[in-house]
């Protein structure tokens, strides 16, 4: 028998295809390395500096064909690691789930499944009767993998249908930035542990972190650094309460207790960034002022829905001796959240200003692909930040990186990063900076309802793409977040004051630190 330093040691991903209430295994065929005639997920190795969910993806369309236009990614699981002797290797495994696309979504169920050369045949199973067994011929581990992803096996019925709508609630919001997303989740995670009612015990807290896991993976995982960051700091307290020698009710308050000055503290961060913002700008006038340079007017240029944003520009505005405001805002497609920003900022500036006030707006919306033209004469480019890598890179929503190159080449304005110290990734956890893709059918959908009939035409392609018979392939890309290179941003606006990328640098590696100190989610 091999001892577990001579074992081979490999990194691969672990992928479960949903279908309502059905799961898909795979029977491996004898040309595989390992586990010839299994039952299995569909899996493979990590490329070389390959992300787990980009590998996810690659081997989901390698050996069935299967890609964004017929899947979506349904849930992440936590890695675990395990040694089999009698194959010599030792795995860690990396367990995904993607859910299959109906029909009326613009997929193709299961008659878009075209296997490879690693399988034989497959089939749907009841996820519940999957077994660690000899006798059901699945790979080694095969239930573990799945309860990873598939959590309702494990948890009883009210707290699995808890975790599942306040998943699904972080799905489909595409309307509320990070902060509020993180605040979402843990207003979900509360209501999932207030449906915990068994023993509080070992097992129970491992349930518990379970559910923390899926929330700030399995929700929206490009915003899910903020959620995670604010999980681990709920952590340690309530692993001091698992263990405390008290009565069940009182550990219930105690929980409570966690969660709601948790809330609290989020409730006032906002308020923190605003003041950072608006003493950053008063030092930035003093200074032009003490220059002899007159301004009566503040320029800025912003694609965000923040509403921390929109309240940071009308109070600061109102607390500088200038009478001209103007506002730019890019507008962001298919969703177009740039009319609803203006029209936020239009309503707030009525509601702070009225004509007696001698404050004047001037608020324009531009298309997106305008950017050079709105960039002329800006003072300030505002963003927002969903996450934050060690290096200073930000990711935000797309149209940010063409927004930085314009403003810096076309004017000499600042690029502002507002941002909670929450969204500051780990070092080694950033770096891998995979996109959210959110696959055609809004842009589709946008332009058939605005009937363009064009759309008809290259919606069929998009359809037929798969087809053998075609020497065409067509894609449409809806991207909703990208990253911003570390020597974009001039400074960040956080709740604890104006930071640099040494800043953001220090703030990485305390977030590491705690993440060893404290209760991990694993």
């Amino acid at each position: 028998m091999s001892s577990q330093s001579e074992l081979q040691k490999r990194r691969v991903v672990s992928v479960f295809l949903f279908s309502k209430n059905q799961v898909a295994l795979f029977r491996r065929s004898e040309k595989v390395r390992t586990y010839a005639h299994y039952l299995a997920p569909i899996s493979g190795s990590l490329d070389l500096g390959e992300s787990p969910l980009a590998a996810a993806w690659r081997e989901l369309e390698e050996e069935t064909t299967l890609s964004l236009r017929d899947v979506d990614l349904y849930r992440q699981g936590i890695p675990y690691v395990f040694a089999d002797d009698s194959v010599n290797r030792e795995w860690t495994i990396y367990p995904f789930a993607f859910r299959l696309k109906s029909r009326n979504e613009g997929g193709h169920g299961g008659e878009a499944i075209r296997l490879n050369w690693e399988h034989q045949t497959w089939g749907w199973y009841d996820p519940a009767g999957i077994e660690n067994s000899d006798r059901f011929e699945g790979v080694p581990r095969l239930k573990d993998s799945l309860r990873r992803v598939w959590f309702e096996g494990d948890m009883n019925q009210g707290t699995s249908k808890a975790l599942k709508a306040g998943l699904e609630q972080l799905k489909t919001d595409h309307q509320s930035g990070s902060h509020e997303l993180t605040t979402i989740a843990v207003k979900a995670y509360r209501h999932v542990i207030s449906q915990m009612q068994e023993d509080i015990d070992a097992e129970w807290w491992k349930t518990a972190r379970t559910a923390a896991w899926h929330l700030s993976k399995s929700g929206r995982e490009s915003m899910g650094t903020a959620t995670m960051n604010a999980f681990l700091e709920l952590m340690p307290d309530m692993e001091e309460i698992v263990h405390q020698n008290l009565s069940r009710e009182v550990k219930w308050d105690r929980f409570l207790g966690v969660f709601d000055r948790q809330l609290d503290k989020r409730n006032n961060m906002p308020a923190r960034i605003k003041c950072t913002f608006a003493e950053y700008l008063r030092r930035s006038f003093s200074s032009t002022i003490e220059s002899g340079a007159e301004k009566d007017s503040l320029v800025i240029l912003t694609l965000s829905a923040s509403s921390t944003i929109r309240d940071s520009i009308l109070d600061t505005f109102a607390s500088l001796p200038i009478r001209h405001l103007d506002v730019r805002i890019l507008e962001s497609r298919p969703l177009c959240e740039g009319v609803r920003m203006a029209s936020s900022i239009l309503s707030e500036f009525q509601t702070k200003f009225p004509p007696s006030s001698g404050r004047v707006l001037k608020l324009t919306v531009y298309t997106d692909a305008s950017v050079a033209m709105a960039s002329k004469g800006v003072d300030f480019l505002l963003l927002g930040a969903d996450r934050i890598s060690a290096d200073g890179s930000v990711c935000n929503k797309v149209g940010s990186y063409p927004a930085v190159l314009a403003v810096k080449q076309v004017s000499s304005a600042s690029v502002l990063v507002f941002s909670e110290l929450e969204k500051v990734d780990a070092p080694g956890t950033g770096e891998l900076h995979d996109y959210e893709d959110n696959g055609p059918r809004e842009v589709m959908d946008s332009w058939i309802n605005s009937g363009i009939k064009a759309a008809k035409t290259f919606d069929d392609a998009l359809q037929n793409t798969r087809q053998e018979d075609i020497n065409y392939a067509v894609e449409v890309k809806n991207v909703y977040f990208e990253w911003i290179p570390p020597w974009c941003p001039d400074a960040f606006i956080c709740e604890q004051g104006v930071m640099d990328i040494m800043d953001i640098n220090k703030k990485a590696h305390q977030v590491k630190l705690g993440n060893v100190r404290d209760t991990p989610m694993v």
